[in-house]
């Protein structure tokens, strides 16, 4: 018997409802995968530009300066976010064994690499100090989960960029390996302009976050991610079990909570 025309509609439905199934449970793999080439993609790219950099003298492009931008616009604002202190363990060994020229290269090439994955993980630059990079990841419309997220995902992917990305091709110049020191913290910071400029005075952070995460990342130990208590507590909870606190010694760490006036507890990555 022939199907009339709306017999037909209802199989055609029932057959491109099927296949969206099919096409969402099959999305659930290739996320993954997806995931998966991107963490490789950005190492293949951190290798192509650095060894650029050692062997034909590669100058990375202008960024777009976005923090500056988005400082300006909130000057003398109480800003409540994430700050990353990244530190370079080892630069003074290497300035005395290696040459001037090729330091400059190695720490440019590093510093702007880090950059690149904190802009990736959706935070902003704050500034290279010598051979350290800070950055910061604004809490929007008061959801602070987002950012501490972001921002202890962009710490591990900067330990795996340095050490699959950016130290083999060190290796194969016979340049020793690099190494960092991570802090992470959470708090308010005020943003203040150094001057009546609008366009063009200094702007910078100012703040216990700012504070803190230096003095956390002063105290890590090479390719060691620490963060603050206030960070812990805002991260999802699977993340939670891949830290551990740390028990101090003696007075290894004296700072306190800005909230409750006890010692400020520090996490470290067990990864």
């Amino acid at each position: 018997m022939a199907k009339d025309k709306n017999e037909i509609k209802n199989e055609s439905e029932k057959s491109d409802k099927s296949q969206h199934s099919v096409d969402m449970i099959n999305m659930i793999p290739v996320k993954n995968k997806v995931q998966i080439l991107d963490s490789e993609s950005m190492i293949l790219e951190t290798q192509k530009r650095v060894w650029g950099a050692l062997k034909k003298g590669y100058e990375y492009s202008g960024m777009v300066d976005e923090s500056d931008q988005f400082l300006r616009k909130h000057v003398f604002s109480k800003l409540e976010m994430v700050v990353l202190y990244v530190d370079l363990v080892g630069s003074t060994t290497m300035t005395l064994e290696m040459p001037a020229e090729k330091i400059a290269i190695i720490i440019s090439s590093f510093s702007q690499e880090m950059a690149t994955v904190i802009r990736q993980h959706h935070g902003y630059v704050l500034k290279f100090v010598g051979d350290a990079v800070i950055g910061y990841f604004i809490s929007k419309e008061n959801n602070s989960l987002i950012a501490t997220d972001d921002a202890v995902v962009c710490a591990k992917s900067i330990i795996s960029v340095i050490q699959k990305g950016i130290n083999p091709i060190l290796n194969q110049y016979d340049y020793p390996d690099l190494m960092v020191k991570i802090g992470v913290d959470f708090g308010q910071n005020i943003v203040v302009r150094y001057g009546a400029d609008v366009n063009h005075s200094h702007v910078d952070l100012m703040g216990p976050a700012m504070n803190i995460a230096a003095k956390i990342q002063n105290v890590a130990k090479p390719n060691q991610i620490l963060i603050g208590s206030d960070v812990f507590q805002r991260i999802h909870s699977e993340s939670q079990k891949e830290f551990n606190e740390i028990i101090w010694k003696d007075n290894e760490w004296k700072y306190r909570s800005r909230l409750t006036g006890e010692i400020y507890k520090v996490y470290e990555y067990k990864g």
